[in-house]
């Protein structure tokens, strides 16, 4: 299962440096940290799920000595690693360019929000196609578009409550997200190992 890994960082060799670059850029200028790493971290995840998702590279996988358990496992593995990497180079971005440490609270959000995430996409994926998923998040956005000149103080309300959020000095509620976020992983690993177990190529 490590070359499945090792695989999907091979093939993301041109992609992942230029993404974490871009993302190191992005620090330089008055845009949230943390939506930017949560859209990276989503976009770098995703392109590594798609360069498996034709018909041809999934037989190739099945023809080789892993089991389905092992492939799927692999993009979960593979996506934490893609959340560390994205998070790493924020915090070292971050320190060198603003001389500031980030909280762990916020680090703690984004890595919930992409986990979250990530949790849906995938069993999405496996039992229809990414391709799927990407006109889904176009709905939403322009659901969400529609939504702001209704409500135009939508965005400060979303930051307001987030901010709420990271301002709560609780350990047992940040206890229960870690707790939540992971089980919800778990049970999407699961459930995808399923799926991908039962498709036929």
């Amino acid at each position: 299962m490590l070359n499945l890994i090792r695989k999907d960082m091979i093939l993301q060799k041109k992609t992942l440096p230029f993404m974490l670059l871009f993302l190191f850029v992005y620090l330089f200028v008055n845009v949230s940290t943390s939506w930017v790493a949560i859209v990276f971290c989503i976009v770098i995840i995703m392109n590594a799920f798609q360069t498996d998702e034709t018909s041809s590279a999934n037989l190739l996988l099945n023809s080789l000595p892993y089991t389905r358990k092992e492939i799927v496992s692999s993009k979960y593995i593979g996506a934490l690693i893609f959340i560390f990497l994205t998070l790493l180079t924020i915090f070292i971005g971050n320190w060198m360019i603003h001389r500031e440490i980030m909280q762990w609270e916020i680090l703690l959000f984004i890595t919930s929000i992409v986990m979250g995430l990530t949790s849906f996409a995938f069993p999405f994926s496996y039992l229809f196609n990414s391709k799927y998923l990407l006109i889904g998040f176009g709905g939403v956005f322009v659901v969400y578009m529609v939504t702001l000149s209704f409500i135009p103080n939508l965005n400060d309300r979303v930051r307001e409550l987030v901010q709420t959020v990271l301002s709560l000095d609780n350990s047992l509620f940040y206890l229960g997200i870690i707790l939540s976020v992971g089980l919800l992983y778990v049970l999407s690993w699961i459930l995808s190992i399923r799926i991908y177990s039962r498709k036929v190529f």
